[in-house]
């Protein structure tokens, strides 16, 4: 059985690695727009230079009931499509592999593997407007080439079915994100001995714990447990709106410790009926948490409403436009959207490739941790 302790403890044993760059030292930040310009003008030209990396989309699902589908062309059955993208000036964009509830067990790793064929499918069949990308610097390279990014995630606890090698195979799918909630290892007691073990297994493959809707006991031992900075793919101010899944300050506190990202939903259900209440949210994670530590969620065909003026993904201008009319700088415009989903990846890949010099693929099984 491998080793369980993580013998990656600092940061001093990660920088010994040759080759590889610092991931938390960042880049001095150019002005792009015209401060002398109207707000939704210089949120164009913001966003055209650092465009959103959206936290999550539940369009994968969507597309399986529908007999037909042109996302290039445009599609209006869907919130999502790559017209819209880009007019939204959506540069990446985590794909859901989420399942209904219900689903466990050997049904739960079905499915979620073909809603991961499913993906791979569709982004193959649109080849002009996205790309599969696994690591920070094929999103960087997908922007660059005009084309969207695609990472897949989060996926469900339940598709583990209790196997770190199941784990291991949906990484070597593409797999970037798992969302610790709905298994018997990540509970409203915690995290058991073997959920800590998913957890350094996830930092060796650079695989992103997402924390939404986690109970404060897993949050707090994943904080402890893990090296990579964990994501909050689906989470707002609860000091503002009293929603299960939204984060109280003193959990932002400590996710700003960690470093983690909070990237707030536009969902009336979450944060309110307008695009000023998203940005109060903003407002307030970026105060407790800090500007590193705050990310956007369209959370686009999921099934929930959303705000007004942010229907679809082509709204993303109009909230940055009242983020500038309150007072939000450049750079920390250009880290909400873009910035801090590009460190969150770069050091999880840093992580995954210094732990993998140190550790082995789990063997690990839950009966012989959990009992």
């Amino acid at each position: 059985m491998a080793d369980l302790q993580d013998e990656l403890h600092t940061t001093t044993e990660v920088g010994e690695l040759d080759g590889l760059p610092d991931p938390f030292e960042a880049e001095p930040y150019t002005p792009v727009s015209d401060p002398d310009t109207a707000p939704l003008e210089r949120a164009h030209a913001i966003l055209a230079a650092h465009p959103v990396a959206d936290g999550y989309s539940g369009l994968p699902w969507a597309l399986r009931h529908l007999p037909w589908y042109d996302l290039e062309l445009g599609e209006s059955a869907v919130d999502t499509d790559v017209p819209r993208l880009r007019e939204g000036h959506v540069g990446a964009l985590f794909w859901s592999l989420h399942l209904p509830e219900g689903l466990a067990g050997d049904r739960a790793v079905g499915a979620t593997l073909e809603q991961l064929d499913l993906v791979k499918t569709v982004v193959q069949a649109h080849p002009e407007g996205l790309r599969l990308t696994h690591a920070a610097g094929q999103v960087t390279d997908a922007r660059n080439c005009g084309r969207v990014a695609v990472l897949l995630g989060p996926a469900g606890a339940a598709a583990l079915g209790d196997s770190l090698g199941i784990l291991r195979s949906l990484h070597s799918l593409g797999l970037r994100a798992l969302t610790l909630t709905g298994a018997s290892w990540a509970s409203e007691a915690g995290l058991t001995r073997f959920g800590e073990e998913v957890v350094r297994e996830m930092n060796r493959l650079g695989v992103l714990a997402d924390l939404s809707g986690a109970s404060a006991g897993t949050i707090r031992r994943a904080f402890a447990v893990s090296k990579s900075p964990v994501l909050f793919t689906r989470s707002a101010a609860r000091a503002l709106r009293p929603h299960p899944v939204n984060l109280p300050d003193e959990l932002l506190t400590e996710l700003g410790a960690a470093k983690g990202l909070c990237m707030v939903p536009l969902t009336a259900e979450q944060t309110g009926p307008s695009v000023r209440d998203v940005a109060d949210h903003l407002d307030h994670v970026r105060e407790v948490a800090g500007p590193e530590c705050v990310g956007l969620s369209g959370t686009y065909d999921a099934g929930t409403a959303h705000p007004q003026d942010l229907a679809d993904a082509s709204c993303y201008p109009h909230l940055i436009a009242e983020l500038l009319h309150r007072g939000w700088s450049e750079p920390d415009l250009a880290l909400l959207t873009w910035g801090n989903v590009q460190r969150v990846l770069r050091t999880a890949d840093f992580t995954a490739r210094a732990a993998r010099r140190r550790r082995e693929p789990s063997t690990a099984k839950i009966a012989d941790l959990d009992g």
